[in-house]
């Protein structure tokens, strides 16, 4: 496959799971009115891992598992679980819209780690767009004002995270496919949540002040109709995150994929808006803001001197 062809791909990949995700994002919030955080990471993971091994098999079977990088996938799947549970905690008791505005600080992180731990080259400008995005996010957090938003410091968490198994995707998917990542990173958040409900899975210790920490230790429920069918939804929308993102990173250069994340942010208001009538104050808009233009700058940037490069070389 042309290198083209791998962009193009690539590109299509990360396009598919962000929209995915954004999705994922506002079932699990409706969720975390009612059911426990590990609970939906339990239920949607079990689906999840049943869809895996079918596309695994259709790949190459189940041989493909043998891996010959476990730790690498170990320690990758351990960021995806801190990515997730930063986020979803963010996520119960912020609007939809900025958690994600401020974990998709994220693709600039990407992008701007991609020097040293890819070798990719960033150039000054976009440089100076990853500053205009952190600059978004310190107005977001209220930086200045007195008043901070230590629960942003979560997305902040989960970003960093994210952008570190986004990294490493790019290292292990050159011997392994995006289904063997995706079947890791499975298991490990069974392993996670199944901890979770055996130590906390009664609600012994749900008594808290935080929400985002009653999210995380409220008592285990059978979940209803609407709420099964909601975590089979998670299910399917995991996979496909997984499966998709995995493909995205694996394939095509961190900083040609990342800036394509920041469709969730346009999704995210959206469906804050629709679902619970979210609407961003002044400085949430101005930071959302600020942080969507620094990464679609990067994006354009990029498609510049992509097309400089093959002009040079044609």
């Amino acid at each position: 496959m042309s290198h083209h062809n791998n962009k193009s791909l690539g590109i299509a990949s990360v396009l598919i799971g962000v929209s995915a995700m954004s999705l994922m994002d506002a079932v699990v919030k409706w969720l975390s009115a009612d059911y426990p955080l590990h609970e939906i990471v339990m239920f949607r993971s079990v689906l999840a891992l049943f869809l895996t091994l079918i596309i695994i098999h259709f790949e190459g079977g189940i041989r493909m598992l043998l891996t010959g990088q476990p730790g690498m996938h170990i320690i990758r799947g351990l960021m995806v679980a801190v990515a997730n549970m930063t986020f979803y905690l963010a996520l119960a008791v912020m609007p939809i819209a900025e958690a994600t505005a401020l974990f998709f600080i994220a693709p600039l992180l990407i992008t701007g780690l991609s020097v040293p731990f890819l070798g990719e080259t960033v150039g000054w400008r976009r440089w100076l767009a990853i500053i205009m995005g952190f600059v978004g996010v310190l107005v977001m957090m209220g930086v200045g004002t007195g008043i901070i938003k230590f629960v942003a410091i979560l997305p902040l968490i989960a970003a960093l995270a994210y952008a570190g198994t986004q990294l490493m995707a790019r290292k292990i998917g050159i011997m392994d496919k995006a289904s063997v990542m995706s079947f890791y990173i499975t298991i490990t958040f069974i392993i996670i949540s199944a901890g979770f409900g055996i130590i906390a899975g009664d609600g012994k210790f749900a008594d808290q002040e935080s929400a985002s920490l009653i999210f995380l230790f409220r008592a285990w429920i059978w979940p209803d109709t609407q709420g099964m069918l909601l975590m089979i939804a998670a299910g399917v929308l995991v996979t496909i995150v997984g499966y998709a993102l995995s493909q995205a990173y694996r394939v095509t250069e961190a900083n040609i994929i990342a800036p394509f994340e920041y469709i969730a942010l346009p999704l995210s208001v959206i469906w804050g808006l629709l679902i619970w009538s979210e609407v961003p104050d002044t400085r949430s808009a101005i930071g959302i803001i600020m942080i969507f233009i620094s990464g679609l700058y990067v994006y354009i940037r990029e498609q510049r001197l992509t097309k400089a490069d093959h002009a040079s070389n044609g």
